[in-house]
């Protein structure tokens, strides 16, 4: 019978075993015999006594009419021939007529030494060998599919069952003793078929139990590297695997497991965690020693200045090896008090030794920030000293926004300059109308603010006020002047009075009849002729008008009586430099219907 249970754990059919025996050329080389009797004595295995040796046989008596012959080629190299006069154990095959090789040409017959040991040894065999015992046997040679194994007689050993992890040459196992369990034997064919892989994971499956009933968390084990991984190693315990995680192997920083361990390597281990159910055991390294973590603060104390070597640069900052085991981070941000750094690897390289600053400490999270431009000083510490309000300086257009620009009076100090405080006169809707990026400007420094790290700066502040007293002086109510439309809005039109200086001429001003789009009137760039209606130095604002530039006085008297005498709400005329806002005149507000019927 077939040892079906052994045969079953290793996922193998009884159909698989035998083609790979009979896939082995040995398996061929075994010799069949057919028992199937044609006479009495063949096949039989009888003593006979050597009579003489001659050049290619020796004549053997077996005790019948006719002598026997054995060719020399059944003593194997080396072995000694029989004496005449000693005794041979040989088998019976047949007889045959070997006239020319002999001086009878009667009919001799032919015996086998060999195949006479063979049958005795594998009868022998027979009377202890069962499936499933275990064996022990020297291996011979290697053959097709796999090994053969001598155990008195040679038995097949497949090439998937020599081990449990397939070898890269089974030819290593030839000449070693070696145990293995009988997985089938053919009687018929006088053939064997073992497995030591069989054995070794059976005697696992009993040491792995036993293990598991003794493994401890915390405990101290000796284990052999059996394989290794990019995310760790296999540890043999004793007949149980464990996992040796990379994470787990050491408390600095390693990039592959092959770092540390190799194949074979005896290690001594602790036990992280254990699973019964899925029979999964955690192993640990790095945990035989104390964490350096442990006394971390004592070592680096907040503020404190120490020296490190990059071990790795990241979009977002580098970091830093204090010892083995300790990294911290640099943040890009805490880099330099003045660059504009896109990326760290501007400032550090990877193996670079530098020095930093201890800014923070997670303990429980293992993680220390820290901080390299805090080893130097702060320019914003001294900007009150070296820019101090009132005072001039020249920098360099860095980059326009909707509301001003950015100067940079020293690397990584820069000024705001407000829309606001470009030009005393001039309405300002975007800085490009006065200053273009990489443009060199000076300024005044109107205000520091070192807490907040801000310093404002003013462009017309280098130069006085002139609605201080130049303006009102040369622009008076009723005063008729020229000046080109410098731009259009859905309320009005600007005129330039002077350089730098504008006036708001209404859509209610500009013509006698009713204007709804004031580009259809003037364009930008046209000079027209018209009279001043209001100074406001308090508003720094012009009102201006076009269609009262031919009123005599008493017209303009007319209608300013007219204006305020009129009973219905009043809307304020705005205009000026800087916005539209202010009161200029008062003009009566009319309804949607009142325009259309008018």
């Amino acid at each position: 019978m077939v040892n079906r249970n052994l045969i079953r754990s290793l996922d193998l059919s009884e159909d698989e075993l035998l083609t790979e025996l009979a896939d082995a050329s040995e398996g061929r080389a075994l010799e069949e015999i057919d028992w199937t009797t044609q006479e009495l004595d063949l096949n039989k295995i009888v003593e006979g006594k050597v009579l003489r040796l001659e050049d290619e046989y020796v004549l053997v008596d077996v005790g019948y009419k006719s002598e026997g012959i054995v060719f020399r080629s059944e003593w194997d190299e080396g072995e000694s021939l029989p004496e005449p006069g000693s005794i041979v154990r040989v088998l019976i095959e047949d007889v045959e007529d070997i006239h020319g090789l002999v001086d009878d040409s009667r009919g001799m017959i032919t015996l086998s030494k060999r195949k006479a040991k063979k049958i005795e040894d594998w009868m022998k065999v027979m009377e202890t060998v069962r499936e499933g015992n275990v064996v022990t046997g020297l291996v011979t040679r290697k053959i097709k599919g796999g090994l053969l194994v001598d155990i008195g007689v040679n038995v097949f050993l497949p090439a998937s069952q020599v081990d449990i992890r397939r070898p890269a040459d089974i030819g290593d196992y030839i000449n070693r003793v070696i145990q293995c369990v009988v997985l089938k034997i053919d009687e018929a064919r006088r053939n064997i078929v073992v497995s030591r892989r069989a054995l070794i994971e059976s005697e696992r499956a009993e040491k792995k139990a036993q293990l598991l009933s003794e493994l401890e968390i915390g405990q101290r084990r000796k284990g052999v590297v059996k394989n290794i991984a990019e995310f760790g190693a296999f540890v043999d315990l004793g007949g149980i695997d464990g996992l040796l995680h990379i994470t787990d192997m050491s408390w600095g920083r390693i990039n592959h497991p092959s770092e540390m361990l190799s194949l074979d390597q005896e290690l001594e281990i602790v036990i992280l965690h254990i699973d019964y159910d899925k029979e999964k055991i955690a192993l640990g390294l790095k945990q035989r020693m104390p964490s350096p973590w442990e006394s971390v603060e004592d070592k680096y104390p907040v503020g404190s200045k120490i020296k490190g070597s990059v071990v790795n640069v990241m979009t977002y900052g580098a970091f830093v090896k204090l010892e083995e085991g300790i990294e911290g981070l640099v943040h890009i941000s805490e880099m330099s008090w003045t660059r504009r750094i896109s990326h760290p690897n501007e400032l550090v390289q990877p193996n670079d030794e530098i020095e930093v600053v201890v800014l923070k400490i997670d303990k429980e999270k293992q993680e220390i920030s820290l901080g390299m431009k805090q080893t130097q000083e702060n320019p914003w510490d001294r900007v009150m000293d070296r820019y101090p309000p009132e005072s001039i300086v020249k920098g360099i257009v860095r980059n326009l926004t909707n509301y001003g620009a950015f100067i940079e009076i020293e690397e990584g100090i820069d000024g705001l300059l407000h829309v606001s405080d470009m030009s005393w006169t001039r309405k300002i809707s975007h800085p490009n109308e006065m200053v273009q990026k990489g443009q060199e400007l000076e300024c005044r420094v109107l205000s520091v603010d070192q807490e907040r790290r801000r310093i404002a700066l003013g462009l017309k502040q280098l130069a006085d006020d002139p609605w201080a007293g130049g303006i009102p002086t040369r622009y008076q109510p009723g005063q008729i002047v020229q000046g080109p439309v410098t731009k259009i809005t859905n309320f009005g039109v600007f005129v330039g009075l002077e350089e730098g200086l504008e006036g708001l001429l209404h859509i209610s001003e500009l013509a006698d009849h009713k204007v709804d789009n004031p580009e259809d009137v003037v364009k930008v760039g046209e000079v027209i002729e018209v009279k001043v209606l209001r100074v406001d130095p308090d508003e720094r604002k012009i009102g201006l008008s076009r269609k009262r530039v031919e009123w005599a006085a008493e017209e303009e008297a007319a209608a300013e009586k007219k204006l305020e005498s009129t009973s219905i709400d009043t809307t304020e005329l705005k205009g000026g430099v800087g916005d539209d806002s202010g009161p200029l005149i008062k003009m009566p507000v009319v309804s949607e219907s009142e325009e259309e019927s008018s």
